[in-house]
């Protein structure tokens, strides 16, 4: 499943399972008419048919009851500027960026968690794992999807909680060197589920919800706390790629920016990526070797963070368990936190950096 790469800045090594062959495609060869892949509109404008839909668990948005026991993916994205545009990003219910390596100016990797994946038609480019990820995905019963990973994650593969797919998707002709190149595209999960018996259902290591949601109706307004702050520009202390995320108050999400630039997503209109709610944990770091390779320290830990919706921002602490417990936020006062109605950011920060994490 994972073989060891010869560095971080490097070209990446992978292989392939036995049940998938990778083949090689121009995008127009994939592009297909499918109606299917039309974005839910999930606005409480809609008319809502409670027979035939529910609120999903990762976003408490109205969406089809038939894949309420489905279990999400959680999807590797390359974040090296080579590899963009991104395709797909806009239909993950929720987006991890996590340091991949303290080499190459501590370059990030996106996890994105997608409940609906059916309606994927092209997502990536994807690339490899690191353990924090084994930490994080089974969070959410996900299946890991990504291309190999140093022998760092050799570990975690035997754990009988995590199911991954690791390398075989299709490679789409871009232009751009080998590693820039695999996608997740329509269908692929599915057959690449069947073929390796995974459970395409929730199965006993799930442990429920990971989020309680306020409604659309009655959404958290966090200014009514007394240790709130105004805020309408995260800058997360990310020196490669300079995430920033900026509130625009027509949509009340916080609109992603990198390298300088919207993030947009070609699969999907060129829409921003955006976020109704916005999490940073600080985390204890650990590096590996000479060559960046790290995982973040959060298994059977807690740490502080902060909590970002509506304009506003709170302090707050975390804690987890093992690796199949979901995370668990708390405000000051030690309440759980509830969340707004929508898309979440979550960004793992190291120790070393929180005082760099700038809001204002």
């Amino acid at each position: 499943l994972c073989t060891a790469m010869a560095g971080c800045g490097g070209t990446e090594e992978t292989s392939s399972p036995a049940t998938s062959e990778e083949t090689s495609y121009s995008w127009d060869e994939l592009t297909q008419d499918d109606s299917e892949t039309a974005a839910v509109d999930t606005s409480e404008e809609v008319v809502i048919d409670p027979e035939n839909m529910y609120r999903s668990e990762l976003t408490n948005e109205w969406i089809d009851k038939s894949i309420q026991d489905q279990r999400p993916v959680a999807i590797m994205v390359d974040n090296e500027k080579t590899a963009l545009d991104h395709y797909g990003l806009t239909q993950a219910d929720i987006v991890y960026e996590v340091m991949n390596s303290t080499a190459n100016g501590e370059i990030t990797r996106f996890m994105a968690v997608v409940k609906d994946w059916e309606k994927i038609t092209r997502f990536g480019s994807i690339r490899s794992t690191r353990p924090t990820n084994f930490m994080l995905a089974p969070e959410y019963n996900a299946i890991l999807i990504h291309d190999g990973g140093p022998f760092y994650i050799d570990p975690y593969l035997g754990n009988p909680w995590i199911d991954n797919l690791s390398g075989g998707f299709a490679r789409i002709e871009n232009g751009k060197p080998r590693e820039f190149t695999e996608y997740v595209t329509t269908g692929e999960i599915a057959k690449r589920i069947e073929a390796n018996n995974i459970d395409r259902e929730y199965n006993s290591y799930y442990e429920g919800a990971h989020f309680q949601f306020a409604s659309k109706a009655n959404p958290v307004k966090l200014e009514s706390k007394s240790d709130a702050q105004a805020c309408s520009l995260v800058d997360l202390p990310f020196p490669h790629n300079g995430s920033e995320l900026e509130y625009d108050p027509a949509s009340n999400t916080y609109l992603y920016y990198e390298y300088g630039m919207a993030h947009v997503d070609p699969e999907n209109d060129n829409k921003q990526l955006a976020f109704t709610n916005v999490i940073i944990q600080s985390a204890l770091c650990e590096q590996f070797d000479e060559n960046g390779y790290m995982q973040f320290n959060i298994l059977n830990k807690s740490g502080n963070g902060w909590y970002i919706t509506g304009g506003q921002a709170i302090p707050i602490t975390w804690q987890k368990g093992m690796d199949t417990s979901p995370t668990k936020y708390y405000d000051s006062e030690g309440k759980e936190l509830t969340l707004n109605t929508g898309k979440t950011y979550i960004a793992l920060v190291s120790q070393t950096r929180w005082g760099e994490l700038v809001l204002k």
